[in-house]
């Protein structure tokens, strides 16, 4: 690829997905103060059922346009390129009704069944709707993909995100009067309106776009599609079905265990929904920054890789783990010590600030997986981050149908700790042993772990003080104040002792 247009959509990706992430918080935020714990938890469940389907409806499917089109295009077959797409999308447009059915259908048995909650069956009517769209949205965002084209669908989903906000604003109030099912439906309503402009908007960028590749405005026939649709995306599709599948499991039987313990329903639902839609919301939204790491060092592994370039691939991967637990140290300390704070301020809710104490020490572990777990697809590891991920739900499955209705939250949060350790501990290790990389623990874990017992310090034995004897309290004031002193020295620290030469800044240490 050309490398202008590679840090153009570099720059454009990254942005798009710090603009969405944020935008996405704040209407988590929103959300909640709107619907509360027990409608978060109910919305949640929904969305479990209906990302099964979503999984149906698209899975392989862009992955597979985005190869075999940039295949045409480089063949220069403009010719057989517009029967080549007219089959993708009809093959898309099958799957999405497959799963719009499914799903439409079924919303009663699924929302009884696996919900428990009736309330939950006109939800998964209305996002049945939404399924052919995003199919076809899907392989046309692999259409864009493989003509180095990503301004289009990046700006569509920020005008679908803004849209979807805009119509919930709108619609919402009305709904909570007549209830927590009706509430969910209006915000699931919002987001199929949304979906269903945002792909109108591709479908005529694709139209347009279709017309400038050369030879396009004959059409001679592709043969094969289907046969090389299947090849290409059956493997796919059939990982992330299962995976879906038992995530779907998963999350749809935790608040029934935690009414076992609760011997209510409703605050069952309610302390799923701060954790879920709530706590992890906030865990992971530092994970945008991160994001950014891998669009610009994740294609380079790679490509290290395929050349046999094994000194640059070890400084790639090494840089991509210190950066990944550098900004999870900082993160996941922050968390910890100010998770009073972030439950107050953002969800007025003490709940899930206990949710992100106890999961803040293990942010590192969140973080380091999701990263590893891209670098070594890279290296074409991919089955072996599946078997680990079956593993890993397959337990996690099991340990909350034993300990979630004998000790409830507590139960749950252990199972989810304990998971995050395993699979995070599997996938370093898969890594390490496949390109024989040395573990850095001075760069990687003690001088990030020494920077933030440094910032901490220094907030409890000079900040705190300092504030109390100027009457500077409030929560807001100690996460914005306490939170900014503590990433100060943490940065601070990190430079004196080197530690930031593994992130590409400053100057190597001894």
């Amino acid at each position: 690829m050309d490398r202008d247009i590679f840090l153009k959509n570099t720059v454009i990706l990254t942005g798009a997905s710090l603009a969405l992430r944020g935008i996405g918080m704040v209407f988590r935020v929103y959300l909640a103060a709107q619907i509360g714990a027990q409608g978060m938890g109910l919305y949640q469940l929904i969305t479990t059922v209906y990302n099964l389907s979503l999984t149906i409806a698209t899975a392989g499917i862009s992955v597979a346009a985005t190869r075999m089109i940039t295949e045409e295009i480089a063949l220069g077959g403009g010719q057989r390129l517009r029967s080549l797409c007219k089959k993708l999308l009809l093959a898309s447009l099958a799957l999405g009704l497959l799963a719009a059915g499914i799903q439409f259908f079924g919303a009663d048995l699924a929302a009884g069944l696996w919900i428990h909650d009736e309330r939950a069956a006109l939800s998964l009517r209305i996002l049945a709707l939404s399924l052919p769209v995003i199919a076809i949205t899907s392989c046309l965002q692999g259409y864009f993909m493989a003509r180095r084209q990503v301004g289009l669908t990046t700006g569509a989903q920020m005008a679908e995100q803004l849209l979807r906000i805009a119509l919930i604003m709108a619609i919402l109030p009305a709904a909570l009067g007549r209830g927590l099912g009706e509430a969910c439906a209006a915000v699931v309503l919002a987001g199929t309106v949304a979906e269903i402009v945002s792909g109108g908007i591709i479908w005529q960028g694709y139209r347009r776009d279709l017309r400038r590749v050369p030879g396009t405005g004959k059409c001679a026939p592709a043969k094969g599609v289907l046969r090389r649709l299947w090849g290409i995306g059956a493997p796919v599709a059939a990982t992330r079905y299962v995976g879906s599948a038992l995530r779907t499991l998963e999350n749809v039987m935790v608040p029934g265990c935690l009414a076992v313990y609760t011997g209510s329903r409703d605050l069952a639902l309610e302390q799923f929904g701060a954790l879920k839609g709530m706590a992890m919301a906030v865990l992971f939204f530092p994970f945008s920054f991160l994001a950014t790491l891998s669009t610009l060092l994740l294609p380079e592994i790679t490509e290290a890789y395929a050349q046999g370039r094994q000194r640059l691939l070890l400084r790639l991967i090494s840089r991509t783990i210190a950066i990944t637990l550098a900004v999870s140290a900082l993160m996941g300390g922050l968390f910890t010590l100010f998770a009073g704070e972030l439950g107050e301020v953002l969800f007025h809710d003490g709940q899930v600030g206990f949710y992100i104490r106890v999961l803040g020490p293990v942010m590192p572990f969140m973080y380091l997986e999701s990263m590893v777990d891209g670098i070594l697809k890279g290296l074409n590891q991919q089955l072996s981050t599946f078997r680990y991920s079956v593993w890993d739900s397959v337990a996690r499955i099991a340990l909350i149908a034993l300990l979630a209705p004998r000790f409830g939250m507590k139960g749950f949060l252990f199972v989810m700790l304990l998971s995050n350790l395993f699979t995070g501990s599997l996938n370093l290790h898969r890594l390490l042993a496949v390109t024989e990389l040395p573990i850095r623990w001075g760069q990687w874990v003690i001088k990030p772990l020494l920077a933030f017992l440094a910032g901490m310090l220094a907030y409890r034995a000079v900040w705190l003080p300092w504030a109390a004897a100027r009457g500077l309290s409030g929560p807001l004031l100690r996460l914005i104040l306490g939170g900014g002193v503590v990433s100060l020295v943490y940065l601070v620290f990190l430079f004196l002792s080197g530690g930031l030469a593994g992130l590409g800044v400053g100057k190597q240490s001894g």
